[in-house]
């Protein structure tokens, strides 16, 4: 097969999802020996994506607002250089710039978006299927697709994100590391560990996982929130540390703050949540923790539910019911129940969306 050129653009290239998707698939077309560019207004992973080897361009294509539309020209400029095999839109702004530049083109590359999430607001998100393909990350978006923006299945694909079981992996943890863990958080030493990873927001469900906490009554169980807290969120924290204190739970709750090793933290939970109220997109944290070896328990609905149905079906509880999900907790704790084998894999994910590539640019031919 041919060599692909493929452009990828998204607003920045800091933190999140979406960002590290982009790096990974970027390094992964370099490494293949496919030429990869990025569009974007730069951020803490370009160096990364550049010292691999791929293109990046910088053009402020983050900013929501009108005026940003007249980086069209500019972008179709770029189109015209690099003459691209596809272009990969993966934000809404980003897609609209490159809706008004992808229209004046001669020799149109093949043009695919990812819905990475649940839009909101569809007149502003409909440009995302106005592309040759589209990609849902899980069948909750694809619904969601057809059902708002009436696309037909042929134009939607579904590929799972994944993660990467390099960094997600089951191998030991290091006695520095635990020594060091123990040192700052000495409340954990010879507790069952059930761990919430989120940042802290009102539909993550931060307020059910202490109505759990609060629901188990035990001394040998201490629960972790794992995540960041955004000045915006700073009111709804205090609520929630006013809400810990009333019930008397203060030494059985510990919220971390962001961390950099929730791999380990993931490997030291008995059991990992994702309680999130509404539906999840996909369900990030529940992949990563099932390939560490870790139990997790969600609601029954959007991504979460598709992965724990085929990977840890024990795990799944009705949405809000409280008292079914600290049965499901203890059944875990007490039966020692292990997830099979994560199949939500980066490379997975990889492959598939190459193999996507070579077939419509087949079909187009």
């Amino acid at each position: 097969m041919s060599k692909l050129k493929v452009i990828q653009l998204l607003p920045e290239l800091n933190f999140g999802g979406v960002e590290r998707g982009v790096k990974d698939f970027s390094n992964a077309l370099i490494d293949r020996g496919h030429q990869s560019i990025v569009i974007s207004n730069g951020g803490l992973l370009q160096e990364e994506i550049e010292s691999n080897g791929a293109k990046h361009i910088n053009i402020a294509i983050h900013k929501k607002r009108v005026s940003s539309l007249l980086l069209a020209s500019q972008l179709r400029q770029i189109y015209e250089r690099e003459q691209p095999d596809v272009i990969h839109v993966r934000s809404r702004m980003p897609a609209w710039i490159n809706f008004l530049a992808f229209r004046k083109l001669h020799n149109k590359p093949l043009l695919v978006s990812t819905f990475h999430g649940l839009y909101s607001t569809p007149i502003y998100s409909q440009v995302m299927s106005k592309v040759d393909h589209t990609i849902a990350i899980s069948k909750t978006v694809k619904n969601y697709i057809k059902s708002v923006y009436n696309m037909t299945d042929d134009k939607i694909t579904i590929i799972p994100r994944g993660c990467d079981s390099v960094q997600f992996n089951q191998d030991g943890i290091s006695s520095s590391w635990l020594e060091e863990w123990y040192k700052e958080f000495p409340q954990t030493l010879g507790k069952k560990i059930l761990t919430l990873p989120t940042r802290v927001t009102k539909w993550k469900g931060v307020d059910s996982f202490i109505d759990l906490i609060d629901a188990l009554d035990s001394s040998n169980m201490h629960a972790l929130v794992v995540g960041p807290v955004s000045e915006s969120k700073k009111r709804y924290y205090q609520k929630l540390l006013d809400k810990v204190n009333k019930r008397s739970l203060s030494k059985r709750i510990t919220f971390t703050g962001s961390r950099n090793d929730i791999a380990n933290i993931y490997k030291i939970s008995d059991i990992v949540y994702n309680l999130s109220i509404q539906p999840e997109p996909f369900g990030r944290t529940t992949i990563e923790a099932i390939s560490c070896g870790t139990p997790v328990a969600g609601w029954r609905h959007g991504g979460t539910q598709e992965i724990l149905e085929d990977l840890f079906p024990q795990g799944l509880a009705e949405l809000s019911n409280t008292v079914e999900l600290k049965d499901i907790t203890l059944n875990i704790l007490n039966n020692k129940d292990k997830p099979l084998e994560n199949t939500f894999t980066s490379k997975r994910m990889i492959d598939s969306t190459i193999n996507l590539y070579y077939d419509l640019l087949n079909k187009s031919s």
